[in-house]
C-alpha cells in the first residue's frame, strides 16, 4: 500500500470569504497528485465545505477541545467539526504549545477526542533553535510523539514535523536535516506498530516555498506538507501541490 500523498493548508488566522472564493476557483482547475487539505479559521469552515463539495478538497479544523461539551465558551468540540463536514484536525502545532501552554497530554487527549468523532488527527511535532543546537531534535519529537502512541488509530492520524525555528521564520530546514528527523520519526512509530509506520502519512512544515518544494518532497520519508504563509497566495501553494510525487 502506497503512503497518502497530502498537502495542507494552515491559515491560521487569516484569510476572508474572498481567499475562500480565490483558492477553490483556483484549485478546481489544477492538477495536483496529492490530496489537499484546507484549514481555515473558523468562521469559514461552513463557506468552505459547500464550495468543495464537488471538489477532491477536504476540509480541516485548526485545533479542537479536549472538551466534548459544556460551559467552555470559545471552544469547538471535535464533533461540531466533524458534523459541518471536516476531515481533518490540526493539533499540537508549536503556536499552541509556546501561546496557549498546550502540553503533550492535553494534546493527546485531543487526539484521542478527535479520532473518536471520526477525524484525521494530524499531529504536529517539532523543536526549538535551541532544542536544536542542543542535539535534542529526536529526544524532543519522540518524547511529543510517545504521549500520543500508546493510544492512538494509527489508520486516522499524519504526523507532521514542524521545526518551529523554521515556522514563519524564512529559515527552511535543509532537505538533508528534514529526511533525518523523518526518517527517526518512522523509524520510532514502527517499534509502536510496524505496519502503521510503513503507511503513515509523514509531512514536513516550516517555510515551505515553491523554490524548496520539489527537493523537500522528493526525500524519502517525506509525503508533503503542511503549509502555512505560502497557502495564502493561490499561485504558490498551488505550484506546491504540483510539488509532491504521485
Amino acid at each position: 500500500m502506497m503512503r497518502q500523498s497530502l498537502v495542507i493548508a494552515n491559515w491560521k488566522l487569516n484569510g476572508n470569504l474572498k481567499l475562500v472564493d480565490d483558492m477553490v476557483s483556483a484549485l478546481a482547475s489544477a492538477r495536483c497528485s496529492a490530496d489537499v487539505v484546507i484549514c481555515p479559521p473558523a468562521p469559514y469552515l461552513a463557506a468552505l465545505e459547500t464550495a468543495t463539495q464537488r471538489l477532491n478538497i477536504e476540509v480541516g479544523g485548526q485545533n479542537c477541545s479536549v472538551y466534548s461539551n459544556g460551559a467552555y465558551t470559545g471552544e469547538i468540540a471535535a464533533e461540531m467539526l466533524a458534523e459541518v463536514g471536516c476531515k481533518y484536525v490540526l493539533l499540537g502545532h508549536s503556536e499552541r504549545r509556546a501561546l496557549f501552554a498546550e502540553d503533550d497530554t492535553l494534546i493527546a487527549k485531543k487526539v484521542q477526542l478527535a479520532q473518536q468523532a471520526g477525524l484525521t488527527a494530524v499531529l504536529c511535532v517539532g523543536e526549538t533553535l535551541q532544542q536544536r543546537e542542543a542535539g535534542k531534535t529526536l529526544d524532543v519529537v519522540k518524547a511529543q510523539l510517545s504521549a500520543v502512541l500508546n493510544d492512538v488509530d494509527f489508520n486516522r492520524l499524519v504526523v507532521a514535523y514542524e521545526p518551529v525555528w523554521a515556522i514563519g521564520t524564512g529559515e527552511t530546514a535543509t532537505p538533508e536535516q528534514a529526511q533525518e528527523v523523518h526518517a527517526a520519526i518512522r523509524q520510532y512509530v514502527a517499534t509502536f506498530n510496524t505496519d502503521a509506520a510503513s503507511k503513515l502519512a509523514l509531512l514536513y512544515g516550516g517555510s515551505v516555498k515553491p523554490e524548496n518544494a520539489e527537493i523537500l518532497f522528493a526525500q524519502d520519508d517525506i509525503d508533503g506538507g503542511l503549509i502555512g504563509g505560502a497557502s495564502l497566495n493561490t499561485d504558490q501553494f498551488l505550484a506546491i501541490c504540483s510539488a509532491v510525487k504521485g
